[in-house]
């Protein structure tokens, strides 16, 4: 028997567990810094890859996209992650350099949602950060051909196969299309769930002398 979707919704719960507490009077000032004590609160928690979030994009005709990235650094000059720049995401960067991030955090009910204009970084620091991951990283960097139409699984065996032998020797091999992204916020929003349903939004929002901060209703 089929599993019944609605059934299995309603009988989900949500933030049955104490949750941590959050004072938005007493944030720093800046983003940044309240983005690099949740993200270190949510490893601690035992929060499951807390380094992926969903990145939202827009091609030429306006329609929006979205899919599950990782977060390779964050400091004052953006929000930094990658892709091939003929991907589908790379395209659509290319054509409408803005973006948003979104990252939930169900460990603590915890959600940061960050927005604002994407520049990609020069080939030479592209290619750095790619060979500063993992083999498995570069292996499928080489793989190349993201977004492309797959004839059969077998033609992707044998792509991946020569990709991590390649990558395995050749720890330094260039992957020419891989581009590394930083989004630089306009506005990054913390949001604090709240077993009562009196969730707590602050958002900061970049000003000319620094960063605004202003209270949401939930």
């Amino acid at each position: 028997m089929e599993p019944d979707l609605h059934e299995l919704l309603r009988s989900l719960r949500v933030w049955d567990t104490e949750l941590p507490g959050f004072t938005p009077e007493d944030a720093p000032a800046d983003p940044l810094t309240l983005f690099t004590r949740w993200f270190a609160e949510a490893a601690a928690a035992g929060q499951p890859e807390p380094h992926t979030m969903s990145l939202a994009t827009a091609g030429e005709d306006g329609l929006p996209d979205v899919r599950t990235v990782m977060l390779h650094g964050a400091d004052d000059a953006g929000w930094a992650f990658a892709s091939h720049v003929t991907s589908r995401k790379g395209r659509q960067l290319t054509e409408r350099p803005y973006a948003a991030l979104g990252f939930y955090w169900p460990a603590q009910g915890r959600q940061i949602r960050v927005r604002g204009p994407v520049a990609a970084a020069s080939p030479e620091e592209s290619q750095a950060d790619l060979h500063a991951r993992s083999t498995g990283a570069l292996a499928a960097a080489l793989v190349g051909r993201q977004s492309e139409a797959l004839a059969s699984r077998d033609a992707l065996d044998r792509a991946s196969d020569a990709a991590w032998e390649r990558a395995g020797d050749t720890p330094d091999a260039p992957a020419p299309t891989w581009t590394l992204y930083r989004l630089r916020p306009d506005e990054v929003e913390f949001f604090q769930g709240d077993a009562r349903r009196r969730h707590t939004r602050l958002v900061y929002r970049r000003a000319e002398t620094g960063w605004t901060t202003e209270l949401l209703w939930p």
